[in-house]
C-alpha cells in the first residue's frame, strides 16, 4: 500500500458508512477509550502534558488541529520505556502484535509511540530502511489498490497534500535492497485508529508523534519490523 515532547517514565515494556477519502487508509471507525480526569492517566501522563504535546500545530503549511484524546486509549501516548536491544541508536522497531513503534535511544531506553498497522491479510516484517522522506506529500494509490477500492481511481495520477491526503503531513518511505517496498510510516489526524489494524500494511503516528519521530529519523535509517 502506498497511501493508505514525551515525559520520561520508569515504566517497563515487557516485549518490548462513510467513504471519504482518508477511509481508503482505514477500514471502519474504532472503539475509542476515555482518558481520566485526574492527574495523571494510566499511561503516567498528565492530561495537561498530553494536552500540550498533542496539541495544535498552527505554523504548518496545513495547520493541523489537536488531538482528540479522548479517542485515544492513553496506553499509545508517547512515553520513555525501558527497551533492551542491540540495535543502534535511531533504529526504528514496528510491534505490529502490540501496535507500538519504538525508536532506539541507547541506554536500554526507547522512545515509544502508539501506532495503527496492517489489517488482516496486510500484515508483513522483516528489515527495511527508510528510502526517503516527505513533508506533506503526494499520495498515489498503486493499481492494486485501484483494483480492489475503485473509489480510489479519481487519484490515480496523485492527490494533492492537505489534512485529507491519506499521507498526512510526513512520510518515512521503506525500501529493501534500493527498491521501494510500497510501505510507510505516515501520519494520521484520525486517533480512533491508533491501536487498531486498519491499513493496507502502512503504519499510522498521531500526527503529533510523526512529527517528533521523522525530525530524528534520517534516510538509511533501518527499520525492524517484527513478527505479529
Amino acid at each position: 500500500m502506498t497511501k493508505d515532547g514525551f515525559i520520561n517514565a520508569e515504566a517497563i515494556d515487557s516485549n518490548a458508512p462513510r467513504l471519504g477519502r482518508r477511509s481508503f487508509l482505514v477500514g471502519g471507525a474504532a472503539a475509542v477509550a476515555t482518558l481520566g480526569l485526574a492527574g495523571c492517566s494510566p499511561a503516567g501522563m498528565s492530561m495537561a502534558e498530553a494536552e500540550r504535546v498533542y496539541g495544535p500545530v498552527p505554523n504548518e503549511r496545513f495547520p493541523i488541529p489537536a488531538v482528540k484524546l479522548s479517542k485515544v486509549d492513553p496506553k499509545y501516548l508517547r512515553r520513555t520505556v525501558r527497551y533492551d536491544s542491540a540495535e543502534p541508536v535511531g533504529t526504528i522497531i514496528v510491534d505490529p502484535a502490540r501496535y507500538y513503534v519504538y525508536r532506539i535511544e541507547g541506554n536500554g531506553n526507547a522512545t515509544r509511540y502508539g501506532a495503527n498497522v496492517g489489517r488482516a491479510g496486510f500484515l508483513w516484517s522483516g528489515e527495511a530502511y527508510i528510502g526517503r522522506k516527505a513533508e506533506w506529500p503526494v499520495w498515489t494509490p498503486p493499481k492494486e489498490m485501484i483494483a480492489r477500492q475503485p473509489e480510489a481511481a479519481p487519484y490515480a495520477n496523485g492527490m494533492p497534500p492537505g489534512l485529507d491526503n491519506p499521507l498526512g503531513a510526513r512520510t518515512l518511505y521503506l525500501y529493501q535492497n534500493g527498491a521501494y517496498t510500497l510501505y510507510t510510516i505516515y501520519s494520521t489526524i484520525m486517533p480512533e485508529t491508533i491501536g487498531k489494524g486498519v491499513s493496507s500494511g502502512c503504519v499510522g503516528l498521531l500526527t503529533q508523534d510523526m512529527l517528533d519521530l521523522y525530525e530524528k529519523t534520517p534516510v538509511n535509517t533501518k527499520v525492524v519490523v517484527l513478527k505479529a
